[in-house]
């Protein structure tokens, strides 16, 4: 496609885009809603917990670990190329998926998805980048924000739907159809484009994250799972994978094309917006793991019903998604960031207010302010990531905005799943004694578990559920605490280091008029022209004053003639 053509059709490329984002939002919503059936023996595959967490971790480990190196094969080979392979590997992972007969087979094949997820979305953000011009970007990106709300609400709701008339595989093959349709809609629509410097794929650092998250959260999991927090087997992966980061980041800072470029991190407003965006999703991530327990084993709700309680959070972003950028033209990143993430740190403590008989239009408003808070903060970071890098490190961008959201959901599973599980153990520990040794460990795994053994006892079992019940809730409590603390914590850190909004004064306006104008004079005595110069300058500044200087240097040039 020529330039012109590619601005004509702008909108109808992002629209495609956003398909290729729709399949990888609403894979991971429909899978929290299954959860509790994949986890049943009779109609699911009797997952344990700790198989649930590594059902979604294997998905997120893979995704956040070969993001940049995804992100730099686009530069190199060509993005809308990356783009369509990608989208062809998640729809075949999803088919697996649909189809494991066991556990292990679901995570293995979840971790095909996490390749062709991250072979997507890198490209997404950076084919926006380039055919978008910087004023319209923001917006653009807005957008493609706002397709995460979008996958939210349909994917519960869906999901819920097939659970009630086919069996848990089927939510999976939602994928397949909207993978095709991406691929097809690509390869007529989507413009090639590369990166003429473009760096080598960095395989020592892509084998050193994986294996270091994988350490780190397998550590976190087995604590969960049963093991005391200070014994070797906990300790010992979760140091390890510690070690093996830290080298990792110390490889990546002294290598000329690195998978994860560590030295971006030293961009004050960078730094600070990936940090922002990584605890938004450690709060998201928590909340969507729980709250279908909550909704599902505590208070009884079927599949679908938890899918249409989830659709007010994807309401609620794509309310304020597209309505970040303006809002930050008016009140500055700074406020609107920091806003976000204040109604997502509510959002997140309000769940440590609700038991087992709780109205449920407080879980829809919930889910309605976090929903608000992410639509609010995300496009204005990502936006703040994005300007904060020359276009040809688009893709650099993009992978450091999506690895932080993966790695931050994966750490939030392993994590706060780990800690709801000890809690909840330790809570249900009194009733359990009561059981035989023989099934006292598989009861205390999980609120599904327990529920499952005393269906098996029958009229016997009857006395575990509503102790089950109350510790679910007991452990939920803890659990939301600390994750609304850390986003308290998230939005200290935005007022702190992202900077404010500020206007420049007549003066600074006019000393960048006239050098300007001496650029472009420059210019033109190269034999270029006065306002392409200046329209380049202008783009390359990328603020809205600055392209505004043209008239007036253009006044100037007619004045001095």
């Amino acid at each position: 496609m020529d330039t012109q053509q590619i601005q004509r059709t702008r909108w109808v490329i992002l629209s495609v885009l956003v398909v290729g984002l729709l399949a990888i939002v609403i894979d991971n919503t429909v899978l929290n809603v299954a959860l509790k059936t994949i986890a049943k023996p009779a109609g699911g595959l009797g997952a344990s917990q700790s198989q649930l967490e590594w059902a979604i971790n294997s998905y997120t480990l893979v995704f956040a670990g070969l993001l940049f190196s995804f992100g730099v094969l686009g530069d190199r080979i060509g993005r809308k190329r990356v783009l369509m392979a990608g989208l062809v590997l998640f729809g075949l992972g999803s088919l697996i998926s649909a189809y494991s007969h066991s556990p292990d087979q679901l995570i293995a094949a979840r971790a095909v998805m996490g390749l062709g997820g991250a072979a997507v979305m890198p490209q997404t953000l950076s084919i926006i980048a380039n055919v978008f011009e910087p004023g319209e970007r923001a917006r653009a990106i807005g957008i493609w924000t706002s397709a995460v709300g979008i996958g939210v609400a349909i994917g519960p709701v869906l999901g819920g739907l097939l659970l009630a008339h086919f069996w848990w595989g089927s939510v999976f093959l939602i994928n397949v159809p909207v993978t095709i349709a991406g691929v097809i809609a690509a390869a007529i629509l989507v413009p090639e484009s590369r990166n003429p410097a473009a760096g080598k794929i960095d395989y020592v650092g892509v084998l050193g994250s994986v294996l270091g998250l994988v350490l780190l959260v397998y550590g976190i999991v087995q604590g969960g799972d049963g093991e005391s927090w200070g014994s070797l087997g906990v300790l010992g992966p979760a140091l390890g994978g510690l070690v093996v980061l830290g080298l990792f980041a110390w490889y990546e800072s002294r290598i000329e094309h690195p998978s994860l470029d560590v030295r971006l991190f030293k961009i004050r407003a960078l730094s600070a917006s990936v940090g922002s965006v990584a605890l938004l999703f450690f709060g998201f991530g928590g909340v969507y793991f729980f709250s279908s327990f909550y909704l599902q084993n505590v208070r009884g709700y079927s599949p679908l019903e938890t899918g249409l309680l989830a659709v007010p959070f994807a309401l609620g972003q794509f309310v304020m998604s597209p309505r970040s950028a303006s809002l930050v033209n008016r009140l500055g990143v700074r406020r609107v960031m920091a806003a976000g993430m204040l109604a997502n740190a509510v959002a997140i403590g309000g769940w440590a207010f609700l038991d087992q008989s709780s109205p449920i239009w407080i879980v829809a408003v919930m889910f309605f302010v976090q929903g608000a808070g992410l639509g609010l903060a995300i496009p204005a970071a990502t936006t703040t990531i994005m300007q904060a890098l020359p276009r040809e490190r688009a893709g650099a961008g993009s992978a450091l905005t999506n690895t932080a959201r993966q790695i931050a959901v994966a750490l939030s599973v392993a994590a706060l799943g780990s800690i709801l599980s000890s809690a909840y153990r330790s809570s249900l520990n009194p009733t359990l004694a009561h059981l035989p040794a023989s099934a006292r460990n598989a009861a205390g795994s999980s609120i599904t578990a327990t529920q499952a053994v005393a269906a098996q006892l029958g009229h016997a079992g009857q006395f575990l559920l509503a102790p089950a019940d109350s510790a679910f809730v007991d452990a939920m409590r803890i659990t939301t605490a600390i994750a609304a603390a850390l986003a308290v914590v998230g939005g200290l850190a935005v007022m702190r280091w992202i900077p404010g909004r500020r206007r420049p004064t007549f003066a600074e306006i006019e000393e960048l008029v006239a050098a300007e104008v001496a650029a472009a004079e420059r210019d033109l005595a190269a034999g270029r022209d006065l306002r392409v110069g200046l329209a380049r300058s202008a783009e390359l500044a990328g603020t809205a004053e600055l392209a505004g200087t043209a008239e007036l240097a253009e006044g100037a040039e007619l004045s001095e003639r």
